[in-house]
């Protein structure tokens, strides 16, 4: 029995960010339906005629549709899950074709790009669990069960970086050396660098130790930061079936990572020997793992797959002290933080930033080393918010709110900007957010709202510029590029969350919505959600209901996955309906509205929301309360009111 509220201030004049949401709904509905009939064949798959032939290229088809169950548990149309399915299904069948999967699932390849695969899944896991329980156990237990032989619990590693459906498929690469090309080495440099002197000149590639034998031999096999990605899918397990293995093997596998990070002064390494020795394969260095600290890209895969693994056991667990995995990597790179222009600064990401920072290129801010090799700390980039955001969302803690503080501080750009931009991630908007939470960015709303609507008709505009167009396998992340789905300012807006932590993360949110009346996932058509505080003592939502004549029901659910507990909720009420004033009054005279308290025991309320209502609630919850699960409320019995 679901307590409820009846929403009774009149909404009048429907404020502007109530607006501009339902207007990006209602875009993206049309924009979605374009993408499927320019893009995508009949069965769902993309229109693709080409090979593919490396490793690569899994994950460019199915994150090109990561994000649109993602937009139906927003409140997105309710065809859209199904169409969703249709893609997944699709994509599936057409990889399996081109040889890169094997029982529905990656042969073998790192957990950098996995994890962006795999967020399409974790989406529709979420938004029909019973349908996706079965095969998403059976993908994690190519990790959890040891018989498929990527996991060994002995020495408490993944065995090897490139992992998955394949036992056979070893290494890192197929033929004699990795397919490092030429704009690559000049951005990110070599692996094991160290194996060639610095005055040996440049060897050919097929005899370069570091792109050779030597590679496959030394991080070619053991266990690599960025596999921590995989707590991902363990806990995505856990989610649908409650069983205790999952819950037991993410305290294992992601303990057995922060016993290593004690032992390296706090800095979680980024390799593991087949023995279970850091450093083992690589004379004794705590860096310099595939896809670590070194190469190709530092913080930027190491923190991400740290933060995810960190959060899905301290979840998992209930221990927090999972978090530890993270902070001190994360205050390390900050301390060795530099204030430059961009534009100074030795980035081996400047496609990035340049697009991100827009204007303030040659605004001297703070810029952190992403990269660590026998030189030290190298390749600084302005700090990626999405893991100091996750962290202080997941904790709520002084500690975590504090660095944000201190990074706005030594930041020397306004972070109460909204620049127009969509990244790969479709994120990066975490410091006006913030602003914003923070009270001082009032307009942010609208403004980012607006924003996301400029990137829908962009994205609609290069669609129409590339539709029909043969894709070379060069060229595969034009459907990404060309995705016109965007979520990022509804998953603030409206259920007070960061966006997903991209390279393979669950979602995080203060509060999420199902529509009561068709008993799905989501905002109810013609309301309007906004999220206003996330503080520790209060969680602040103001629901609207711009619908003249229909009624609306939402149930507010306390958590991505009902894992916070409402213990209190204060709304607003007017219970005077002299605001309408006599019938020869000019105009309406204004609504009185007061406040009301009710005491709350569980993570649903159900929001009755007449025609043309407004509701402020102010909740106090209980973070992480609850043992985390993919339970709605519709699997009880509903309270009457």
């Amino acid at each position: 029995m679901h307590p409820v509220i009846t929403a009774s201030v009149p909404l009048l004049e429907p404020p502007g960010w109530a607006l501009a949401q339902r207007e990006l709904f209602a875009l993206l509905d049309r924009a979605w339906r374009q993408f499927a009939r320019d893009f995508t064949g009949p069965d769902g798959r993309l229109a693709y005629a080409d090979a593919l032939t490396t490793r690569d290229g899994v994950d460019d088809f199915y994150e090109t549709f990561f994000n649109w169950p993602q937009l139906y548990l927003l409140g997105g149309a309710d065809d859209l899950l199904a169409e969703s399915e249709r893609h997944w299904e699709g994509i599936t069948r057409q990889l399996t074709e081109l040889g890169m999967l094997a029982g529905g699932y990656e042969r073998g390849y790192d957990w950098f790009h996995q994890g962006e695969s795999l967020l399409l899944l974790y989406f529709l896991c979420m938004a029909a669990p019973g349908r996706w329980r079965a095969r998403a156990l059976r993908f994690a237990e190519l990790y959890v069960d040891p018989a498929h032989g990527n996991y060994d619990p002995a020495h408490r590693i993944i065995r090897r970086p490139h992992n998955g459906s394949d036992p056979a498929r070893e290494g890192l690469f197929d033929g004699g050396s990795y397919p490092w090309l030429p704009h690559e080495a000049e951005l990110y440099g070599f692996p094991l660098e160290w194996l060639l002197p610095a005055d040996a000149g440049e060897p050919p590639r097929e005899r370069d130790p570091r792109l050779g034998e030597e590679m496959r031999r030394r991080i070619g096999v053991g266990d690599t930061a960025v596999n921590l990605a995989a707590s991902g899918l363990v806990f995505n397990a856990l989610l649908l079936s409650g069983e205790e293995r999952y819950r037991e093997w993410l305290a294992e596998y992601v303990g057995a990572w922060r016993e290593r990070a004690a032992a390296n002064n706090g800095i979680l390494p980024d390799n593991v020997a087949p023995d279970g020795t850091v450093g083992g394969l690589l004379d004794g260095r705590w860096y310099g793992g595939h896809y670590g600290w070194s190469w190709p890209h530092g913080w930027y895969s190491v923190g991400h797959a740290a933060v995810v693994a960190a959060l899905s056991a301290a979840l998992a667990t209930g221990d927090d002290t999972f978090t530890d995995l993270v902070r001190p990597a994360l205050d390390e790179i900050i301390a060795h933080g530099k204030v430059m222009a961009f534009t100074e600064a030795d980035s081996s990401l400047a496609s990035k930033w340049t697009v991100q920072l827009r204007q303030d290129v040659d605004t001297p801010t703070l810029h952190v080393p992403f990269r660590h090799d026998d030189r030290g700390w190298f390749d600084h980039n302005p700090m990626l918010m999405g893991v100091p955001v996750a962290l202080w969302h997941h904790s709520g803690a002084a500690v975590d709110r504090d660095r944000l503080d201190r990074l706005r501080a030594a930041g020397g750009h306004d972070w109460r900007t909204v620049r127009p931009f969509r990244s790969k991630e479709e994120a990066g908007h975490e410091e006006p957010w913030f602003a914003y939470l923070a009270g001082d960015n009032p307009e942010y709303p609208e403004r980012i709202l607006a924003a996301a609507q400029a990137q829908v008709r962009h994205r609609l505009a290069r669609m129409a510029r590339y539709r029909g167009r043969p894709v070379p396998e060069a060229d595969i992340h034009l459907w990404q590029q060309s995705n016109p789905v965007v979520t990022e300012a509804l998953v603030q807006l409206t259920w007070g969350g960061p966006q997903v932590i991209y390279n393979g993360g669950l979602q995080q949110a203060r509060v999420r919505y199902h529509d009561a009346g068709a008993r799905r996932p989501g905002l109810p058509p013609s309301v309007a959600a906004l999220v206003s505080a996330i503080d520790p003592g209060a969680t602040v939502v103001e629901l609207v209901n711009l619908d003249p004549a229909a009624p609306r029901s939402v149930v507010v659910q306390a958590g991505a996955f009902a894992e916070h507990h409402f213990r209190t909720a204060s709304y607003t009420t007017c219970d005077d309906p002299s605001w309408i004033g006599g019938l020869y009054d000019y105009g309406h005279r204004e609504p009185v509205v007061t406040h009301r308290s009710i005491d709350l025991d569980g993570p649903w309320l159900r929001v009755e929301l007449p025609p043309s209502t407004r509701i402020r609630l102010t909740l106090r919850l209980a973070l992480r309360a609850r043992p985390p699960s993919y339970a709605t409320p519709f699997e009880e019995p509903e309270g009457t009111g």
